[in-house]
């Protein structure tokens, strides 16, 4: 197989310069030239107070928070239009692929405009697929993924979405244009196919051979749909190697620095009202595969390269482990590779819940991971001997991606705290049973809306689906949750807490319209205490019977769990939530029958998840409005969750902020995380050497936005300066140790990780690197969700909720699907800080000018010998 002939590109942005200052004159106040060294001093004293002065008053240059971006990576935008055909015309369609490096597994923004609009399920839309290929040219339709798509009941051409080929239908096929031996029934012909041939393997025997890919897995858009005004948008969902190894793409290719990801291609394929002899089908509907010559020969094609998928750092360094939060798993194996090429140590992540990885600091074992990332504090905090640096500001959100009848694509939901507790106590009937007239609503749950989208309350936030006879009508599927257990739970219950309507309703309280709170969620403690779970406490069991064989799901089976944040983002993107209720005959499951869920269909994918704001801007999910404590409806965005951050106050821990949803107020958004590192002063000095290296890298080069490894992942808002001058200063306080002397210690004998790796303790948790760059991303080496608290000593507080509040405000901030970015600091807050760092050191240095003499004098002329030790500037070696 031959490797592409084109390298990826190097990643790196031009660097910003800073602000440019003239010098003092010199001059003395009078004009006269000074006289004598004394003189000299003097006049340089006075010249740089007089500069501290004119600095500090001069006004700063416009700028306030940083806007957010128009899209990741949007310098590797491509645009290429159509062709025409020989009957229908493509020339004047234009198709945008939003991003084209740095690519890994993701959903692909791509627009389109200049289409004829899509007539129903019939005619004109775009066919999209993955395919790899190493020619430079793009690939070979045998090499593309498509044709395992369920179509059946859709009213779509019955070979639009195979690989199958009608003989005698188009004038240019000449390869696979005979009938051939059919390899299910012996002695029978039938229609010939485009086989798959994968980047390793043999090529398919059949067109329902699901050796590679099916239509559990397949990502192809079949039927893309052009809008009446001839423009179209889809989020593709990328796969790289680790999710399709058939396609191989981000394969590691090359050796040394020059390694590289292999490059894959995106193929749009244009559909018109005509098959490639002319014809136009029943109803003119077309009837032909996209792989049969005339068609591929339209096709559009955009080359697309993935970073490499690999360990971000050979496994011969020294390694340190770090553990915890899923809330820097995208950050963490973004910075891993960085952290990699400056040093000698490979820093190793295991995503985990919080409350484990404290435990983990405060009984460690030799073999413990040494630096741990958390939201809530380590216990005692610096009292204790843990410092807390903070890395990385994000959310949580409730991702979306939802084709509803008669309104299209939702891009503007709003959901109330009341309505999120209804849907997180499995209060609507659909969410636990499919209603038949043999198996009604669950006798607790009688009364209630059957769904959502009959909820009067949902329908008063949302009017579109109000307007339209048909959204309503439509199950939109129960809301995706995290398995995991983790303060970012808890933040979402406190939110729900918080609030006087949704606090009342879990109370047991009805809405307005009568709706009352599943009675099996009213005794679990989530108003008195919170929880870190989300418990799927519903007991409903609904049997099926088919003939003399039956089968039984329960309310996980209908609304099941996702594994974490990431997986429930993936999902949704996939427009289903993985619902198992329908029985299949399988002679090899237990009873012949097993779970299967239903087909999903372009304009009739519809799921909705909890998950993070890094995981909901990688898979492109628009994301649903939630009010603040002002009762305005805010979406995460760079200036909602900085907002947010510039609220909140000191937890127990002094320098640790903890999260507030029921008091953020204005543009503040309230699901907004800080997140943060935390390690001990009583590691072993190297250790500490390195942890604190990961803390001064997360607080710097870390925060600048980005798709290239090492840079901060869309999603996250970059830390204001005083969070990252607080992190510098935790990884001095960590690098330095505990303080030694008479009653302590010392920082460098105590016990802990030796951060030296290796198989795993009882409380260590996976030790799997987790941080390929490229990666899915999702369980950073654990790949299981945790439902107990072993090894940690955090539980679960009983203090009473914050004060409850309500908001009748209707406003929205925040732009649908905006995406979070930034490259730090605003150049007006950076040179705010320079500003006063430099008055601070003119008005020194003006003090010691003007009074230099004066010392001088008094000490009689006595000359001081230079000692750059009594500078105060230490200077830093970077591993």
């Amino acid at each position: 197989m031959k490797n592409p002939s084109t390298k990826g590109p190097s990643a790196g942005t031009p660097s910003a310069k800073g602000p440019s200052t003239e010098s003092p004159s010199g001059k003395s106040p009078s004009g006269r030239p000074p006289r004598g060294k004394a003189a000299r001093a003097r006049t340089a004293g006075l010249g740089a107070l007089l500069a501290a002065v004119v600095l500090a008053l001069l006004p700063l240059p416009p700028g306030g928070t940083a806007a957010a971006a128009t899209g990741p990576a949007g310098n590797s935008a491509a645009t290429k239009r159509g062709t025409k055909g020989p009957y229908d015309d493509f020339s004047g369609l234009e198709v945008t692929v939003h991003q084209t490096r740095n690519l890994r597994a993701q959903g692909l923004k791509v627009t389109w405009r200049g289409g004829t609009p899509t007539q129903g399920r019939k005619s004109d839309y775009l066919q999209i697929m993955q395919c790899w290929g190493d020619d430079p040219t793009g690939p070979e339709r045998e090499q593309c993924q498509f044709g395992g798509a369920a179509t059946s009941g859709g009213n779509f051409g019955t070979h639009i979405a195979r690989r199958e080929l009608l003989v005698g239908t188009d004038p240019l096929e000449k390869e696979y244009d005979e009938l051939i031996p059919s390899p299910e029934y012996p002695g029978q012909m039938t229609s010939p196919f485009v086989p798959f041939r994968p980047v390793s393997g043999p090529p398919t025997k059949k067109t329902t051979d699901w050796t590679y890919f099916g239509p559990g897995d397949t990502n192809e858009e079949f039927f893309a749909a052009t809008q009446p005004d001839g423009t179209g948008e889809v989020a593709f969902n990328l796969q790289t190697t680790r999710e399709a190894p058939h396609l191989g793409c981000g394969d590691p290719l090359g050796t040394g620095t020059d390694v590289r990801g292999r490059r894959c291609w995106l193929v749009v394929v244009p559909r018109g009202s005509h098959d490639p002899d002319g014809s136009t089908g029943v109803d003119h509907r077309p009837n032909s595969s996209p792989f049969t010559t005339t068609n591929w020969d339209r096709r559009i094609v955009f080359p697309l390269d993935f970073l490499p998928v690999r360990e971000p750092c050979p496994t011969d360094r020294t390694e340190r482990r770090m553990t915890g939060s899923e809330l820097v798993t995208d950050a963490v194996t973004s910075w891993q590779s960085a952290l990699c090429a400056t040093g000698t140590t490979r820093f190793t992540f295991s995503q985990r819940g919080e409350e484990l990885a404290r435990g983990n600091l405060t009984h460690p074992t030799a073999t413990t991971p040494g630096l741990a990332f958390t939201v809530e504090p380590v216990e005692g905090g610096e009292k204790a001997g843990f410092v807390h640096a903070p890395v990385a500001v994000s959310g949580l959100t409730v991702g979306v991606f939802w084709e509803a009848s008669g309104i299209g694509l939702v891009r503007d939901l709003r959901l109330s705290p009341r309505l999120l507790a209804k849907l997180l106590t499995s209060s609507y009937p659909l969410d636990v049973r499919y209603l038949t007239y043999d198996r009604p609503a669950p006798e607790h749950l009688k009364g209630n809306p059957d769904s959502l989208v009959r909820d009067p309350e949902f329908l008063e936030l949302n009017p579109a689906f109000a307007r339209s006879p048909q959204a309503p009508q439509v199950y939109p599927g129960g809301i995706l949750l995290s398995a995991e257990r983790s303060d970012a739970t808890r933040i979402v219950w406190d939110y729900l807490r918080g609030n006087a309507e949704s606090r009342a309703f879990l109370e047991g309280r009805p809405d307005p319209w009568g709706m009352k709170v599943n009675p099996h969620f009213k005794d679990l403690g989530l108003v008195t205490e919170g929880s870190y779970e989300f418990p799927k406490a519903d007991p409903t069991e609904t049997e099926i019977k088919v003939g003399e064989k039956s089968i039984t799901y329960g309310a996980i089976d209908r609304s099941p769990y996702a594994v974490d944040l990431h997986d429930a983002a993936r999902w949704v993107r996939r427009g289903t939530n993985n619902a198992k209720y329908e029985a299949l005959d399988d002679p090899t499951a237990a009873g012949g029958l097993k779970l299967s869920g239903p087909e999903y269909l372009p304009g009739e994918r519809r799921a909705y998840g909890l998950t993070d704001a890094a995981s909901a801007v990688r898979y492109q999910l628009q994301v649903a409005a939630l009010p603040n404590a002002d009762g305005t409806y805010v979406r995460p965005t760079t200036t909602s969750l900085l907002a947010a951050v510039g609220q909140y106050k000191d937890s127990a821990v002094p320098g640790v902020l903890a999260a507030d949803p029921a008091r953020t107020r204005g543009d503040a958004y309230p699901l907004t995380v800080v997140t943060y590192a935390a390690a001990s002063v009583k590691l072993p000095a190297d250790a500490r050497r390195d942890y604190a290296r990961v803390l001064r890298y997360a607080a710097g080069p870390g925060q600048k936005q980005g798709t290239a490894p090492g840079e901060l992942p869309y999603g996250y808002a970059p830390l204001p300066q005083k969070l990252r001058t607080l992190a510098a200063s935790a990884a001095d306080r960590l690098e330095r140790g505990a303080p030694t002397g008479p009653g302590t210690s010392g920082g460098s004998t105590s016990g802990g990780s030796t951060g030296s790796g290796g198989p795993g303790g009882p409380d260590s948790g996976a030790t799997g690197t987790g941080g390929t760059t490229g990666s899915t991303g999702g369980s950073g080496g654990s790949g299981a969700a945790t439902s107990g608290a072993a090894g940690g000593t955090a539980t679960p507080s009983s203090a009473a909720p914050p004060p409850a509040t309500t908001g009748g405000g209707t406003g929205t901030t925040g732009t649908p699907g905006e995406h979070l970015a930034g490259t730090g600091s605003t150049p007006s807050e950076v040179l705010g800080v320079i500003r006063w760092v430099l008055l601070a050191v003119l008005v020194a240095g003006g003090l010691a000018g003007v009074a230099g003499p004066v010392v001088l004098g008094l000490a009689g002329r006595r000359r001081i010998p230079s000692d750059s030790s009594r500078t105060g500037i230490r200077h830093l070696k970077s591993d």
